[in-house]
C-alpha cells in the first residue's frame, strides 16, 4: 500500500450547537469507520467518552510504574548504604532494619509517581502547543464558551475530503469548515 501525500488539510470541523448533538455525531462518526477525530467542548461530557470509545488512558499505568521504580529506588538506595556500603553497628540494630526504610521509601513513590505523572500528562497531550491548525478557524474560539465541534483528522485512513464533509453534513451541524494546515 503507497502512504499518503501529506495533506494540505488538518481535517474537516463541525460546529453543534448542543452537547447531545455532539454525542449523536461522535457515535456516528465511530459507527462510519473513522479513528481519528476528536471532539472540543466548553465542558466535559461523560457520555463523550462512551461515544468515542476512548477509554486509552495510559497515564495511570505510567504512574503506577513510576511508583514501583521510586519504591524500588528508594529502598535499594538505603538497603545499598546500610548494608554493602557503609555498614554500622549502632546500639545492637541489624544492619537491615527495614522498618526505618519505610519512609524514605514512600517519599520516593510520591516523588517518582507526581513527577512522572505530571511530565507524561504533558507528553501524552502535546503540550505545549503553541499553533493549532484549528486556531485559524473562525468560529473555534466559542469551543471555550459555548459550542460544541467534532474534528475528523486528514491522518484518518478513510479520510476523503468531499466523502467526510459529505458525511457530516448528514449529521446537521451548524456549520462546516475545512482546517488547513
Amino acid at each position: 500500500m503507497k502512504p499518503k501525500a501529506r495533506s494540505l488539510h488538518y481535517g474537516v470541523l463541525a460546529e453543534f450547537d448542543t452537547p447531545q448533538q455532539l454525542v449523536d455525531a461522535a457515535r456516528a462518526t465511530h459507527d462510519a469507520g473513522f479513528r481519528k477525530y476528536d471532539a472540543y467542548t466548553p465542558f466535559p461530557i461523560e457520555e463523550l467518552a462512551d461515544a468515542m470509545h476512548d477509554h486509552q488512558n495510559p497515564i495511570a499505568k505510567i504512574v503506577l510504574l513510576a511508583g514501583f521504580t521510586g519504591a524500588c529506588i528508594g529502598f535499594g538506595m538505603q538497603t545499598f548504604a546500610n548494608l554493602v556500603h557503609y555498614p554500622m553497628n549502632i546500639a545492637g540494630r541489624p544492619n537491615f532494619a527495614w522498618p526505618m526504610f519505610i519512609p524514605v521509601t514512600f517519599e520516593c513513590i510520591v516523588a517518582f509517581a507526581a513527577f512522572t505523572g505530571v511530565l507524561s500528562m504533558l507528553a501524552l497531550n502535546g503540550l505545549p502547543t503553541p499553533y493549532h491548525p484549528l486556531f485559524n478557524c473562525p468560529n473555534f474560539s466559542q469551543a471555550t464558551r459555548n459550542k460544541f465541534f467534532l474534528c475528523i483528522e486528514a491522518t484518518d485512513p478513510k479520510f476523503e475530503l468531499a466523502e467526510t464533509r459529505k458525511f457530516l453534513e448528514q449529521l446537521n451541524p451548524r456549520e462546516i469548515s475545512d482546517v488547513e494546515n
